[in-house]
């Protein structure tokens, strides 16, 4: 079975609805509040479902049965610490953001420590989304790359060019609604398209439960042999180097995954400013917490897709089907193995939910970029209709960057030897720059000694010192073996690092001057 004319209206159709949707909920856009907030304030379960399908929608879909697949269910450890790092930031993170009315979170740090700290934490964060919104666009082409690839009249296109074609076309689509609804248009799609997409899950996982053979009995014969079903990983039993280099052991993955969800959800402006635009402190407590509850579900439902997949693919290499990564998998399971209708659907939805994703990262970047740099340095006072179109002109260059910056993942994955899955990229490329961040917001909110020199000093050198550790262009310089982290201890460390330096520098500054 194939994609066929029939998906391909589906598809279009659906695509089309969405964002005559997202425009209309967006209503009239008359100031930056308006755009980047959403006027007077968004319910909160709303809020809630576009956390969830802001940081996991086309990562999620793709790339967490991949996960699986490959591995087991010990990336579940991860939401465990995901869920108790959310419980931190509601108690003790957004009581400040609501304290006055803030567009992005980095206004605490110009408070605390002065315009320099505010816009060095924003242009980081800004070049965190430029490279993991790269790779979520990169993710969100590859199932239309399949598409194309299957559909017969792309066979004598390259894989990159099918990679290329693809994120033009995503990108193009999404900048449009973007750029006139705000987050008001973001938002309510985002409530949307996760039904949508997480519905469509659950429907492709009975159809592919109904082609195994002998249904759940295959699952646990390909998986049992290969110990698929461990959730638990307590890696004791390997040399240190290795422990902290394994991402899925159940310290590693707890820890690191609480630190990495209070950076997340505490520092970074794709999510902070969703939280700021329920309206108010307990909404915005309300949806933080619960979105946790609904992350680990979600992550467990793909996860047992992948087992699934494993099952139905007789634990096939990619490269036995034709395929360039394990993250093409499950796209080709939904394109060659659906019904004809319900793979055009669940495509429609996936990429629906994923343009939903990089518009969250466009309206963020536009509101850091315009607050916290253009109107910071701006002398001469701007009205709400010239700080509007400045925000939406802003949009529109972003889109742009993000695009490029899509380009070259899908040049570097392709022509990569050995791949990571595309989830485990993203939040490796995240979780090195959360580490100066919660970093910086640690510091501000723990010691009242450090000053604005304390912080730069801990923020660069904490961001340096992770260079050593990560395995990368500067640990294979390195001589001998080095230390190599796992990627959910990045954020960690790097916090630890900051908040660590920025203490003594205040503490060994105030020494000398008092001296």
């Amino acid at each position: 079975m194939q994609f066929g004319l029939i998906d391909y209206i589906v598809l279009a159709a659906y695509l089309i609805a969405v964002a005559i949707f997202g425009l209309k909920a967006s209503g009239k856009q008359t100031s930056t509040r308006d755009f980047f907030l959403g006027g007077d304030g968004i319910p909160w379960w709303a809020v809630l479902f576009s956390v969830v399908a802001t940081e996991t929608s086309t990562l999620t879909f793709i790339s967490i049965p991949a996960v699986a697949y490959g591995g087991n269910l010990t990336f579940l450890q991860i939401t465990v610490g995901y869920f108790i790092g959310r419980v931190v930031v509601a108690l003790y993170f957004l009581p400040k953001y609501f304290d006055g009315e803030m567009y992005t979170a980095y206004q605490f740090l110009e408070k605390r420590f002065g315009r320099t700290m505010r816009v060095a934490s924003s242009s980081t964060f800004m070049i965190t989304r430029l490279l993991a919104d790269g790779v979520r666009l990169f993710a969100t082409a590859i199932p239309l790359a399949i598409i194309l690839r299957f559909g017969g009249a792309f066979l004598s296109w390259t894989d990159l060019e099918l990679y290329l074609l693809s994120i033009s076309v995503i990108s193009v689509i999404t900048l449009g609604y973007t750029f006139f609804g705000g987050i008001k248009a973001v938002v309510w799609m985002d409530v949307v398209q996760l039904g949508v997409y997480v519905g469509g899950a659950l429907l492709a996982m009975v159809i592919l439960l109904n082609k195994l053979p002998d249904g759940w009995s295959t699952v646990t014969t390909f998986a049992s042999p290969e110990n698929k079903f461990q959730v638990i990983r307590l890696g004791f039993d390997l040399p240190f180097k290795e422990f902290i280099a394994q991402p899925y052991t159940l310290i590693t993955a707890i820890i690191g995954g609480a630190v990495f969800s209070l950076a997340s959800h505490g520092t970074d402006q794709l999510l902070v400013q969703r939280l700021l635009a329920s309206g108010d402190l307990k909404s915005g407590q309300k949806a933080l917490i619960w979105s946790g509850v609904v992350v680990m579900a979600q992550f467990a439902l793909f996860l047992i897709i992948g087992l699934m997949l494993y099952a139905f693919y007789e634990a096939q290499l990619p490269s036995e089907m034709g395929l360039s990564t394990n993250d093409e998998i499950f796209a080709k399971f939904i394109v060659e193995q659906l019904p004809v209708g319900i793979s055009g659907l669940i495509v429609a939805a996936l990429f629906a939910a994923a343009m939903s994703s990089l518009s969250s990262s466009l309206n963020s970047l536009a509101s850091a970029t315009t607050f916290d740099v253009i109107k910071s340095f701006r002398t001469e006072v701007s009205t709400q209709a010239q700080d509007l179109k400045t925000s939406r002109i802003v949009t529109l260059i972003w889109g742009v960057i993000l695009t490029g910056s899509a380009f070259l993942f899908a040049v570097l994955q392709l022509q990569a030897g050995e791949r990571p899955t595309v989830v485990e990229l993203g939040l490796g490329i995240a979780s090195y720059t959360y580490g100066g961040l919660l970093g910086a917001f640690g510091l501000g909110m723990l010691f009242q000694k450090p000053d604005k020199t304390d912080a730069i000093v801990g923020f660069f050198t904490g961001l340096i010192c992770l260079l050593f550790l990560v395995d990368g262009p500067v640990q294979n310089i390195l001589p001998g073996d080095g230390l190599v982290l796992a990627w959910p201890l990045y954020t960690l460390i790097g916090s630890v690092i900051v908040i660590g330096v920025g203490w003594c520098s205040a503490t060994i500054r105030q020494t000398y001057v008092n001296n």
